[in-house]
């Protein structure tokens, strides 16, 4: 049975809303916040504004750091974990009316989109002609948004699930692909092949790309990159630099920089 997604201030069901497009301000006071386990006939794009927010959906990790945004298609299972202080938008889209994937993926925003999604989260409900005007943009600029690689895919096989919940509660657990093999009852070569055939990626990439959307959560909260260097186990701040570099494109410091100049 779907669980319904209702705003707070009411106890009306998301899908029951008419309008094509529907913006919703979310801003987390103190600690964490999370949506548990739901889904809804209408899509669902995800944007930080400010912190950071991690997605779940039955087969991937979808992390969005300040001014990106997860689109998540209509009838998909997930859940939303937010940082603390996290500023967040929820913008539900009817099906079939943007040309999104039909998977998720996390998409930069531009400044032009994003005051656009602001703009429709405030009182501009109030003047549904400027309302609909806001949202046929939106629905233009979404297609031409381009995409990131801050995606971590996850696996129902129940051994490789084992491994990816236990990195997941301890990211700085640092055993081996063989004595993770031991662990699950496999042959190293045979839990190879698994993670490749089930995900994609080496098991060194998908530990790589699961320490990357850590260190971007926590960076996003305000760890400093020593503080995240060493929960993820890193033996240098160094190693940890070079690794975030070679995903991003930048050092932490200047990638939250840019970050900081766009807002």
């Amino acid at each position: 049975m779907r669980q319904p997604l209702r705003f707070p201030w009411s106890n009306l069901d998301v899908d029951d809303l008419s309008a094509p497009v529907i913006a919703v301000r979310v801003d987390v006071v103190g600690t964490k916040g999370e949506v548990p386990d739901h889904w809804h006939r209408k899509g669902q794009l995800v944007f930080a504004l400010g912190g950071g927010v991690t997605c779940r959906v039955p087969n991937g990790l979808w992390m969005v750091p300040p001014h990106c945004a997860v689109w998540i298609p209509g009838g998909t299972q997930h859940s939303n974990l937010a940082t603390a202080n996290a500023r967040l938008f929820f913008v539900y889209i009817e099906p079939a009316i943007v040309d999104l994937p039909d998977r998720c993926c996390t998409l930069s925003i531009s400044p032009l989109l994003r005051e656009l999604i602001v703009d429709l989260s405030g009182h501009v409900a109030d003047d549904e002609a400027r309302r609909e005007l806001l949202a046929s943009v939106l629905l233009r600029e979404l297609p031409r948004m381009p995409v990131q690689q801050l995606h971590l895919p996850l696996s129902s096989e129940p051994r490789l699930k084992k491994i990816a919940t236990t990195l997941a509660e301890n990211p700085s657990d640092r055993r081996t692909l063989a004595e993770w093999a031991r662990r699950v009852g496999l042959s190293e070569s045979s839990l190879a092949r698994l993670i490749v055939s089930e995900t994609g990626l080496t098991f060194g990439r998908w530990r790589q790309q699961l320490h990357l959307i850590v260190a971007l959560r926590e960076l996003t909260s305000g760890a400093s990159v020593q503080q995240v260097s060493a929960d993820l186990g890193y033996e240098s701040v160094a190693a940890f630099i070079t690794m975030f570099k070679k995903a991003l494109g930048k050092p932490p410091a200047k990638y939250l920089a840019s970050i900081a100049q766009d807002s």
